[in-house]
């Protein structure tokens, strides 16, 4: 199964390292990973994407709470939570596909970053599927040049606060 595991963690040099070596020391790949300050300066949310069975996944869990850096987790995927990803796609646009283009990038979830058609670039934001299906829609419109996803990022829906406990 797929988890998604927010870690609020020491914002100290060599916290990221531990944590991935705990992972790579078990075998387990890190799909994606992403690593930005919070609200406090003392701290870093670490969200890391993973693939394996819910017992191994716990027990690693288990084992990161362990770790002198790991101020708190949660996998985000065993509660109810929002995701959204972040991508940003370059294109090559041919002439005679411009107008549908155009029409296919005039939601408000996508912003055209650059607009030349040998270097169109676009920024969209959505779930893991509607990115998927976003990126199959451009390719049968133009070339991809380029592909950045950032990887999810989640949050719990609610009052629900992944937090210090402090």
């Amino acid at each position: 199964m797929r988890h998604i595991i927010s870690i609020l963690m020491q914002n100290e040099a060599g916290a990221l390292a531990r944590v991935a070596s705990l992972f790579s020391t078990r075998g387990y790949n890190i799909e994606s990973l992403n690593v930005a300050p919070t609200e406090s300066p003392e701290t870093s949310r670490l969200t890391l994407v993973t693939t394996g069975p819910d017992e191994v996944i716990s027990q690693i869990n288990t084992q990161l709470l362990k770790l002198v850096d790991v101020v708190n987790l949660a996998d985000m995927t065993l509660g109810d939570h929002i995701e959204r990803e972040l991508i940003m796609l370059k294109l090559k646009v041919p002439a005679e596909s411009v107008d549908q283009i155009t029409a296919l990038v005039s939601r408000p979830e996508i912003r055209v970053l650059d607009d030349a058609p040998d270097n169109y670039t676009l920024e969209f934001t959505g779930t893991g599927s509607q990115i998927d299906d976003f990126i199959d829609r451009v390719k049968a419109l133009s070339e991809i040049l380029a592909i950045v996803r950032s990887g999810p990022l989640a949050i719990a829906r609610g009052q629900t606060v992944l937090s210090t406990g402090a």
